[in-house]
């Protein structure tokens, strides 16, 4: 009898990858011979290999494929052997549950322990993807279809004709065919561009609703016509290439529609993906790092010298703070730069009204110990003084270029103000909790501007424009459509923000650390409001053009990932400019206080009513609940709103205890907390002490399974915002896994349940949906509090 042979491969690698993780005690494990090709067993160690990555270790690493010939029959064996030189202690104890057996490996193999997520998947369908088809072939094919276009029909048109209607023939029509071209040449070109599959091309997705299983790939789509296949039998195909990797993980994989490939995980896997995050040492959830770290600058915050921060810095503030956690937790290395506006026209004036009003702070040795009081009240008088005296607007004018010249009194009296500025936005970073900013001023990239110039001058890039030097891009151009300048040089010789702006990124990508304190990043991140999107994206355009994006000038390949992070404007609830009552813009400091003066209200009323979980606790811990709740509702209702929309700020939404609000959250988490000391038997105990994992997880009721499902998704939510940037949904998800629970709780009970294995399984899904919520508030910036 005759066996197909990819059908025999798919059956000798899923026997393989089962009997090399269960009888890890055998020294081989051999596969009888086959009257099979050479090419075939390879792609069975391939694969087998591959399919070892299914455990969550990196057993690959020592279980080792091996081709035999098998001499008189031409076809050939292949067995796996231990590496016991690499893993002496790699043996498992079969009579183990399946997610103790984890835990008997080394402390390396248990920190490299991860859940799979839908990058993981994407890399396995891009290997079939190699395996079943010849990337340049694809890519050949895909040209000839856009060269040949097609056949269209004619609509029907239909005549009527008393009460019957008469359908005109249709005859089919040639499309109108592009120019008569050399049909190998395309395909040359075709072949010669084409690139190796990737992750875009596995065209994996989360799927559209819950009944199509956990993920969709459409891959088959776009496949068929380059291949002259139908979309199914291409789905087909990749089916058979993914089930000897997924065996173990996903049920059968099913077609669905005209080629869709729908995928399901497993109970079996389900359960051990919750034993390995309630496992998890590190307290990362079984997520794992990032297997190519990258060095990322997010430039964020940015408050201006003697100028209060306002509600527009608390966007920037809080949403780069959001992502810098998240980056920092996937693995990257992240520098938070505050890209503070100290330098500029404005501190000419600045320093001529302090010559007059504070001339201690003209000195060196007396600049330090000079109060400036209020910051704002001293702009406002040195803007009347620069608006009403034409004397004192020229003496600010040439203090611009002492100032710049280096003037040692000028200076000073600049140092004072950046010196009592920090003081004042360093309390808001202190109350909303930002640690890690580095300042890296305006000022800082001084002394690389002339250079930028130069280079963008030698480059015939920067050209003179009615006395200035200005840089012109294409595609942009005034409303009477005239060229839009990007201005690097004022006609006075000064220079622009997008000078500054080149040189920072001059700075971040191309210098050293060593050599003169550059970032040599890989990617840089500027969250801004969307108002600079155009600026943002001229001076990219610029940066790529003169090679400063490209870690090397003579390398076109190393260009850096330039990224702007746009948001939209804070309004009042109605709908209009956020202002105080006499149309002030509402002080930072200000609108965070009054947040916690309403939550602070809410919740020594619900104490006064006994609708509290705060009896025996003391002022303290009491006043501290009431600051979390306070700015966390402030941060949760700006980063739970699309970045890039416009939101209404209102004080009593985000401190409802109803709805996607940082009360009901930190309330979801303390919740959990209760849940878990009273079935632990700790409620009287202050400390949180959270259950041993469970052995095994059970999965009873669709409750359980539907929560499993959403808690293992953490690792595909967070790679989508460290891809995509956008921190609402972190909230959303957050929002998802707590009603998930509630659903849970109301339907499985925790401390009753039936048996003390499966209250222990429940005790398990608590604790790591309890670590999900604190992980994330603690990404977003938000404390957790255990009562409530």
């Amino acid at each position: 009898m005759t066996i197909p042979t990819t059908a025999l491969t798919n059956n000798i690698v899923s026997n393989l990858s089962r009997r090399a993780i269960v009888n890890g005690s055998s020294n081989l494990l051999a596969v009888s011979a086959f009257q099979m090709p050479s090419c075939r067993m390879n792609i069975v160690s391939q694969r087998f290999r591959s399919s070892l990555t299914l455990f969550g270790t990196k057993a690959h690493h020592h279980i080792l494929p091996t081709i035999t010939s098998t001499g008189a029959t031409g076809g050939f064996g292949i067995g796996t052997a231990f590496n016991h030189h690499h893993h002496p202690n790699l043996v498992r104890n079969t009579n183990m549950p399946r997610c103790q057996m984890a835990s008997t490996e080394t402390t390396d193999q248990q920190q490299q322990e991860s859940i799979i997520g839908i990058d993981w998947l994407r890399d396995e369908v891009v290997q079939v993807l190699q395996q079943l088809y010849d990337y340049k072939e694809v890519a050949a094919g895909s040209a000839l279809a856009k060269l040949d276009g097609g056949k269209k029909k004619k609509k029907k048109k239909k005549k009527k004709g008393g009460d019957e209607e008469v359908a005109i023939a249709t005859a089919e029509e040639e499309v109108e065919k592009p120019p008569v071209v050399d049909r190998q040449a395309v395909i040359e070109e075709a072949k010669l561009n084409a690139k190796p599959f990737g992750q875009r091309d596995s065209m994996v997705t989360q799927a559209t609703k819950a009944e199509f299983g956990d993920y969709q790939c459409n891959a088959a789509m776009g496949l068929a016509k380059s291949l002259g296949k139908q979309p199914r039998e291409c789905a087909a195909e990749i089916i058979e290439g993914l089930r000897p990797i997924l065996g173990d993980i996903m049920e059968e994989p099913e077609i669905a529609g005209p080629g869709f490939i729908n995928l399901r995980f497993k109970e079996t896997y389900l359960s051990d993906a919750i034993c390995r995050m309630a496992k998890d040492s590190e307290n990362r959830l079984a997520i794992p790092k990032a297997t190519n770290p990258k060095k990322i600058v997010v430039d964020f915050s940015s408050p201006n010298i003697a100028k209060e921060m306002h509600v527009g810095h608390l966007r920037s503030t809080i949403i780069g703070d959001t992502l810098s956690n998240l980056l920092e937790f996937s693995g990257h290395t992240v520098k938070r730069l505050n890209h503070i506006g100290d330098w500029g026209t404005q501190f000419g004036m600045l320093v001529e009204h302090l010559r007059t009003e504070y001339p201690a702070a003209l000195s060196k040795e007396t600049s330090q110990n000079v109060d400036l009081g209020d910051l704002v009240q001293l702009y406002k008088a040195a803007k009347k003084r620069f608006d009403d005296d034409d004397e004192f607007k020229i003496r600010a004018r040439e203090g611009v270029v002492k100032l710049q010249s280096g003037d040692e009194e000028s200076l000073a009296a600049w140092e004072s103000l950046c010196a009592a500025s920090r003081l004042e936005y360093q309390k808001i970073y202190d109350t909303l909790g930002i640690e890690g900013l580095e300042e890296r001023g305006e000022s800082f990239y001084n002394p690389y501007l002339k250079n930028v110039i130069e280079d963008l001058t030698e480059m015939g890039l920067a050209v003179p424009s009615e006395g200035a030097m200005a840089v012109f891009l294409d595609g942009y151009t005034n409303r009477d459509g005239t060229p839009l300048p990007m201005l690097v040089q004022k006609s006075d010789g000064g220079f622009n923000y997008a000078t500054t702006d080149l040189a920072a990124i001059r700075h971040r990508v191309q210098l050293s650390k060593t050599d003169v304190g550059g970032e040599e990043a890989d990617r840089v991140l500027y969250v801004t409001d969307a108002g600079q999107s155009q600026h943002f994206e001229m001076v990219f355009s610029a940066a790529k053009l003169a090679g400063f994006s490209n870690k090397s000038n003579d390398d076109k390949e190393s260009a850096v990932s330039l990224e702007h992070v746009p948001f939209g404007l804070v309004q009042g609830e109605d709908g209009k400019k956020f202002a105080t009552r006499s149309g002030d813009t509402v002080k930072l400091k200000d609108l965070l206080d009054e947040a916690v003066r309403i939550a602070g209200e809410d919740i020594r009323g619900r104490m006064d009513e006994g609708n509290n979980n705060l009896d025996g606790v003391s002022e303290e811990e009491i006043e501290n609940v009431i600051r979390t709740v306070g700015i966390s509702a402030v941060k949760y209702a700006d980063l739970s709103m699309n970045r890039e929309s416009n939101y209404k700020f209102s004080y009593g939404r985000m401190l409802s205890l109803n709805g996607n609000t940082a009360p009901y959250m930190l309330y979801a988490y303390a919740r959990i907390c209760s849940i878990v000391k009273k079935a632990t038997g700790n409620s009287n105990s202050g400390d949180m002490v959270w259950p041993e994992p469970a052995s095994e997880i059970l999965i009873t009721q669709d409750a359980e399974r539907e929560l499993i499902r959403n808690l293992i998704r953490l690792p595909d939510v967070l790679n989508d915002v460290e891809n995509e940037l956008y921190p609402h949904k972190l909230c959303d998800y957050l929002f998802e896994t707590s009603q998930k629970f509630n659903q849970f709780y109301e339907s499985c009970s925790v401390n009753k349940a039936e048996t003390p294995q499966l209250k222990e399984s429940r005790l398990s899904l608590c604790t790591v949906t309890a670590s999900t919520i604190r992980l994330l508030l603690q990404i977003l910036g938000i404390d957790v509090v255990q009562r409530l």
